[in-house]
């Protein structure tokens, strides 16, 4: 084979990989319209922005935020940010190309639907299965499948709760390549391929402040 004909191969199958990256990328919720309910507010359709009270049920293909009250953005390339508050306030949403979503529960939330990242800030929870991470403030990226999480006092502290409340606590579930009888890397008990990794922090876990 010439270096011609090698240099061809080569840029009709790099075509093809971005094609098919193309077309995935067209399955994400931001492809999706962005809908929403709630008892007051206010929305401006020219600017795509708006402010809603009271019992806010926002959604985005597999994306639903419920909370007190949420201002959110449509942003350029149809995706969604927001600022939620609740008592607490919910987040759900579908990982991509794995069975199963991640949920999280806090007082606030900064969702950025561009960088696909959720901050979650005060009697924060944050789960994806069996996994469990709960501070003051966890920061989670939905496209890497990273979080990070710091022990801060809580700006809203539960009523009657008694010792501290600034420490990061977690609980990850045994993987199941490492159990006797379950399944092998990458495949599940049944042969077929098994669901992605548990939570992993994106670097060091912080804990309170002195």
């Amino acid at each position: 084979m010439n270096r011609d004909s090698l240099l061809l191969r080569l840029a009709a199958a790099l075509c093809a990989i971005l094609v098919t990256c193309a077309a995935h990328a067209e399955k994400t919720d931001r492809e999706k319209p962005i809908t929403f309910t709630s008892d007051d507010g206010e929305v401006n359709y020219e600017k795509r922005t708006g402010v809603l009270k009271g019992n806010v049920v926002i959604t985005q293909g597999t994306m639903t935020i419920r909370a007190d009250r949420i201002n959110f953005t449509q942003n350029p390339d149809n995706s969604l940010s927001a600022t939620a508050f609740g008592n607490p306030l919910s987040f759900r949403q579908k990982r991509d190309d794995a069975d199963g979503y991640y949920e999280g529960w806090a007082q606030r939330a900064e969702y950025d639907g561009q960088k696909e990242q959720i901050e979650l800030f005060d009697n924060a929870i944050l789960k994806r299965g069996d996994d469990e991470i709960r501070s003051n403030f966890i920061s989670y990226n939905s496209a890497t499948e990273l979080f990070r999480a710091e022990g801060r006092a809580s700006s809203t502290p539960k009523p009657g709760a008694a010792g501290r409340d600034d420490r990061v606590r977690g609980v990850f579930q045994p993987k199941s390549d490492v159990l006797p009888g379950k399944a092998s890397p990458g495949k599940g008990t049944d042969g077929k391929a098994a669901p992605a990794l548990p939570l992993r922090p994106s670097g060091e876990i912080k804990p309170a402040a002195q």
